[in-house]
C-alpha cells in the first residue's frame, strides 16, 4: 500500500527536520555536562553530580537519537530491510530508559549513604555551575520541545531535559540553603528527590518503546472495534487473523483476513477497509488478504 511507503518516508523527514535542533542541543548539554561534573569534583556536591550524570544522559540520549535518524534515513537503500530501520528509534529509546534509570538508583544509594554524616561542600561555586547548567537546560528543553511531538526518541532526549531543567532547580535550591544556613543535609536530600523524579519518566519511556517492541496494539487503539469496523464493510463475511502494531512512532500497521460474500465487490471491500483505517482508526500502512467465503482450505488459520 502505498500510502504506509509515504508515511514511512514522512517518519523519516520528521526526524531529519530536526536534526539541527538536536545537534544544537547535543554540544550545548556536552559542553555543561563537563562544567557540571568538574564543578562537582571541585565543590564535593552530590547533587551537582547527580545533575552532571543526568545531564549525560540527555547527551548520550541526544546522540542516539541522531544516530537512529541517519540511520532510518538510509534505510530505503537496502532492499532486505522492508520495513527500513524505523525500529532503531525506539531501541534508542529503550537503552536511553536503562541507562537514566542506572544513573537514578546510583544517586539514590549514595545520597542515602551520605544522610548518615553529609560532607560539606562549596556552596558558592556549586551555585554558580547549577546556574549555569539551568540556562543550559532551558535552552536544549527549546530546542526540543516541537520535535517531542513527532519522535519517540526525540521525546525521550526532551523528558530527560525536561527532568534535568528540574532537577538543576532543585541544586540551585541546596546551593542556596547550604550558603544561607551551612545546613549541609540539602545536599543527598536534593539529590534524593531528583532520583526519585527520574526513575517513574524513564519507567514511562521505557513501557512506551517495549510496547512498540513486543509489537502490542497502540493503547489508543481497540483491536475490537478495528475488527468490527472492518466487519461492517459491504461484502465482508469475516475478519481474522488481525494484528495491530506500532512500527515507529507515529506509524501504526495493520494487517488482516477478509472473507468475503459470495459476488461481493473485491476492490470495493479493500477500498472501503483502507479508508476505514486511515480515517477512523489512523492506520496509515494495512496489509489486507481477501478469501472467497465458500472457498475451503484458503487459509490455514494462524493461532498466535
Amino acid at each position: 500500500m502505498g500510502a504506509g511507503h509515504d508515511h514511512g518516508r514522512q517518519v523519516a523527514r520528521a526526524g531529519e527536520r530536526h536534526r539541527g535542533r538536536l545537534w544544537a542541543a547535543f554540544a550545548l548539554l556536552t559542553v555543561f555536562m563537563l562544567v557540571e561534573a568538574v564543578g562537582a569534583g571541585v565543590t564535593g556536591s552530590l547533587a551537582l553530580l547527580s545533575d552532571a550524570g543526568h545531564m549525560f544522559t540527555d547527551v548520550l540520549g541526544i546522540g542516539m537519537a541522531l544516530a537512529a535518524i541517519t540511520a532510518a534515513s538510509r534505510a530505503s537503500r537496502d532492499g532486505q530491510r522492508t520495513f527500513g530501520l524505523y525500529r532503531m528509534e525506539v531501541l534508542a529509546a529503550l537503552a536511553n530508559a536503562v541507562l537514566l534509570s542506572g544513573v537514578a538508583v546510583y544517586v539514590l544509594v549514595e545520597a542515602i549513604r551520605r544522610l548518615d554524616d553529609p560532607p560539606e561542600v562549596l556552596a558558592g561555586p556549586m551555585l554558580a555551575v547549577a546556574g549555569a547548567g539551568l540556562v543550559a537546560n532551558v535552552a536544549a528543553f527549546l530546542l526540543l520541545r516541537s520535535g517531542a511531538q513527532e519522535s519517540l526518541n526525540v521525546r525521550g532526549a526532551y523528558l530527560e531535559v525536561l527532568g534535568d531543567l528540574l532537577a538543576s532547580v532543585g541544586v540551585i535550591g541546596a546551593a542556596g540553603v547550604i550558603a544561607a544556613t551551612g545546613w549541609w543535609y540539602a545536599d543527598p536530600i536534593v539529590a534524593v528527590a531528583v532520583g526519585l523524579f527520574i526513575l517513574p519518566r524513564t519507567y514511562r519511556l521505557g513501557r512506551a518503546a517495549l510496547r512498540v517492541l513486543v509489537q502490542a496494539a497502540p493503547p489508543h487503539l481497540d483491536v475490537a472495534e478495528v475488527r468490527a469496523g472492518l466487519r461492517a464493510v459491504d461484502g465482508v463475511a469475516d475478519v481474522h487473523d488481525l494484528h495491530v502494531w506500532t512500527l515507529t512512532s507515529g506509524m501504526e500497521v495493520a494487517s488482516a483476513h477478509l472473507t468475503l460474500d459470495t459476488g461481493a465487490d473485491l476492490a470495493g471491500v479493500l477500498a472501503t477497509s483502507r479508508r476505514i483505517l486511515h480515517d477512523r482508526f489512523k492506520i496509515e500502512h494495512a496489509t489486507l488478504q481477501v478469501e472467497p467465503r465458500d472457498a475451503e482450505g484458503v487459509c490455514g488459520g494462524v493461532h498466535w
